[in-house]
């Protein structure tokens, strides 16, 4: 189970989510609360492992420009979340090394989703960022294509949507926060596990974890996030 954390706007959250356990962590160069410059990404892309996936959330931007910001902050791919054409999609594809191409649920394009080029589909609510849940029958892709699914996800529903949906990644960012843009240890850590354990059970394996330790156990957090 692939998992990305998105909306992060420090270097200590950044370095908190490869430390639980993320394979990808999301920068919001959008309007939002959580938005960030590409020169404090570039900076904190700098302490991340190179192994970590890391993304840059455009919507509706210009394809030269969001080309540009990935390149400039050394990020890994990029995401499309708005309405963005195929050919805008295209063009960036070309020239970034990663792109993940967002739709919301029940958004006719996606019928379409294959014609981006997109690496990931991702699935999203209607109103990306407001941390609510849509009916995940909603979250749909052509046979073939990777999905990620978005959307109010939590340590709570996490391994329901898993069950339900079967995609190939989650992605979260309200439902990991203390308060917009800056990201809860412990709800971070129980999305994690719960996320993880959801694919083993999904793959009718025994992960050694249940949702009491999962949703319960607070504890022994790899290292004190204030002493980053």
């Amino acid at each position: 189970m692939f998992v990305k954390i998105c909306g992060t706007t420090t270097e200590e959250d950044a370095l908190l989510a490869v430390a639980l356990g993320a394979d990808a962590i999301g920068f919001v160069f959008a309007p939002s609360p959580r938005m960030v410059s590409p020169t404090r990404v570039a900076d904190i892309v700098k302490r991340l492992p190179g192994e970590i996936l890391t993304v840059g959330v455009f919507r509706n931007e210009a394809p030269e420009r969001v080309v540009e910001v990935v390149n400039r902050a050394g990020l890994g791919g990029a995401q499309l979340h708005g309405q963005e054409s195929v050919e805008q999609a295209e063009f960036v594809r070309k020239r970034v090394r990663f792109l993940i191409k967002a739709f919301p649920a029940g958004d006719p394009h996606v019928a379409r989703a294959a014609d981006y080029g997109a690496d990931v589909i991702m699935v999203d609510s209607k109103s990306p960022g407001s941390g609510k849940v849509f009916d995940w029958a909603l979250a749909e892709v052509p046979d073939g294509l990777r999905l990620m699914l978005a959307g109010g996800l939590n340590a709570a529903n996490v391994a329901a949507a898993v069950a339900q949906v079967h995609p190939w990644g989650v992605d979260v960012a309200t439902g990991v926060e203390a308060s917009p843009g800056r990201k809860d240890p412990r709800k971070l850590r129980a999305f994690v596990l719960a996320a993880r354990a959801a694919e083993h059970a999904a793959n009718d394996t025994d992960p050694s974890i249940d949702d009491a330790d999962v949703l319960e156990d607070e504890s022994e957090l790899p290292f004190d996030q204030d002493d980053l």
